[in-house]
C-alpha cells in the first residue's frame, strides 16, 4: 500500500470535529494509515492525521515488543472510564519530537464498529487506554496541546516551535 503524510500542528484540519463513517470502502485507507503509523514509528494514528476527517483510527499498542496487535475503531464512542486519572507522557505523530504530560483515566469501555462492520465493545486499561484516548481527542479536534493550562501550552509549544524550526 502506501506511507501517508502526516499533517503537522498547526495544520487546522487537526482542528477539526470529525464527521461519522457512513457506508464507505475504507480497506485502501486503513491499509495505508497502518503503513503509515508502523513507517512512522508509531502506536497509533487518527484518520484526519492523515488530512481524512472522519471518525476512524488505527492502533497497535504491542508490535514495538515484537507482536503485532494491530486493530481498527470506526466510529468509536467511549461508553464509561475509570474514575481515577493518571498523568503521563504523550507524544503524537503530528506534533513529533515534543512530549507533554496529559492526565487521562487509567480505564475506559469502548464500542466501535471493526473493519468488517461488525459492532465491538471492550474494556481497556493501561498503555492501550491511553492510546484510544489520544487518538479519540483527534477524531474530536482535540491534540495534546490542548490538555495544558495556558502557560505550560505556551511553553511547549515554544519548544515545538523551536524544533520545528531546525528540522526545517
Amino acid at each position: 500500500m502506501a506511507v501517508l503524510p502526516i499533517l503537522k500542528w498547526p495544520d487546522p484540519r487537526l482542528s477539526q470535529h470529525c464527521a461519522p463513517v457512513e457506508q464507505e470502502q475504507l480497506d485502501d485507507l486503513i491499509a495505508d494509515m497502518f503503513d503509515t503509523m508502523y513507517a512512522a514509528n508509531g502506536r497509533g494514528l487518527a484518520a484526519p492525521q492523515v488530512g481524512v476527517l472522519k471518525r476512524l483510527f488505527v492502533m497497535d499498542c504491542t508490535w514495538k515488543e515484537g507482536k503485532r496487535s494491530p486493530m481498527v475503531m470506526i466510529n468509536p464512542s467511549i461508553m464509561a472510564v475509570e474514575r481515577v486519572p493518571v498523568t503521563m507522557e504523550e507524544g503524537c505523530l503530528s506534533i513529533p519530537g515534543v512530549m507533554v504530560p496529559v492526565e487521562r483515566p487509567v480505564a475506559v469501555t469502548v464500542q466501535w464498529t471493526a473493519a468488517e462492520g461488525d459492532i465491538h465493545m471492550a474494556d481497556f486499561d493501561g498503555f492501550e487506554a491511553r492510546c484510544i484516548q489520544h487518538e479519540f481527542d483527534h477524531l474530536n479536534g482535540t491534540v495534546t496541546f490542548d490538555h495544558l493550562d495556558p502557560e505550560a501550552r505556551s511553553a511547549v509549544e515554544a519548544e515545538y516551535n523551536a524544533l520545528k524550526g531546525t528540522s526545517e
